[in-house]
């Protein structure tokens, strides 16, 4: 267990546990305020993010952006972004059972130090790994689950909304019931 953040975030830049390090530009730790009350997990890096370094910087994290503006959320400001996998899956495959459990450490620590009271899943590989394991984000998106005093929902991931988006009213929809939840649950003025 780390006592801080900066120990968590120097020790996993530095991370040669599982074969994604071999083939990654650097390590994608995540981005935001540390402590916020609001968590946003993804299930990897993908090629832009894996250039720049930060989660959610390529057309999809453009579209992430807009949504989280319309609720008034922003990873300067009073968000978290994190993935389940800190380094690129080659030309961006979902990444596998054994990579995910070489990085569930990372993502753990960063849980328990950031302590948000929601944790939103972008995505069925972050739903499934944190929320359930038959989680059907077409079937459960916006839908709230209560775990350990944790609120946990599951919405689309941005890059699906960009190759579906017939989805993104249902996704936008999502984002205000999540306004909603914060509203209730969290302590700070958003």
């Amino acid at each position: 267990m780390y006592s801080s953040f900066a120990q968590l975030k120097t020790d996993c830049l530095d991370c040669t546990d599982c074969p994604l390090a071999d083939t990654r530009t650097q390590v994608v730790f995540g981005v935001g305020v540390e402590d916020a009350e609001v968590l946003f997990v993804g299930e990897g890096p993908g090629e832009n993010e894996d250039l720049q370094g930060e989660p959610f910087v390529g057309r999809g994290g453009q579209l992430l952006d807009k949504y989280l503006e319309h609720i008034d959320l922003s990873r300067g400001k009073n968000i978290y972004i994190a993935n389940i996998v800190k380094c690129r899956p080659p030309k961006n495959r979902d990444p596998r059972e054994e990579e995910q459990a070489a990085c569930e450490h990372w993502l753990r620590e960063q849980m328990r130090l950031i302590h948000p009271k929601i944790i939103v899943c972008l995505g069925r590989i972050a739903a499934q790994k944190i929320i359930k394991p038959d989680f059907r984000v077409t079937k459960e998106h916006g839908v709230f689950f209560e775990r350990k005093g944790f609120y946990l929902m599951g919405t689309y991931h941005p890059a699906s909304l960009l190759r579906n988006p017939a989805q993104k009213g249902d996704a936008l929809a999502d984002f205000v019931l999540l306004r909603d939840k914060i509203l209730q649950v969290c302590e700070r003025t958003y």
